[in-house]
């Protein structure tokens, strides 16, 4: 029996707190992260290296599988993209 998606605020939730802990943001500021937030270039702690590991915690936390094709530099940009990226994907 699968687990039923996220919904909206359930990913949103789930993004924040993976941000927090895998970028060690803490709380208030994964918190404050807005749709047009900078992320990677923008946020110190996002580098090359944080980004496969953002990845992997991305599939586990909200189930989903991330193709290696499907993932750009555009994705990361903002808060708002990875937030619609990890959306879509939830969604199928």
């Amino acid at each position: 029996m699968t687990e039923p998606a996220p919904d909206a605020t359930g990913v949103d939730v789930t993004l924040r707190a993976l941000l927090a802990d895998v970028l060690g943001l803490g709380e208030a500021r994964a918190a404050a992260l807005t749709d047009d937030s900078g992320l990677f270039g923008e946020l110190p702690e996002f580098d090359s290296m944080a980004v496969a590991t953002v990845l992997t915690e991305m599939e586990d936390r909200l189930g989903i599988v991330i193709d290696d094709d499907e993932v750009d530099g555009e994705i990361f940009e903002t808060y708002g993209n990875l937030l619609a990226f990890s959306w879509r994907k939830v969604n199928g």
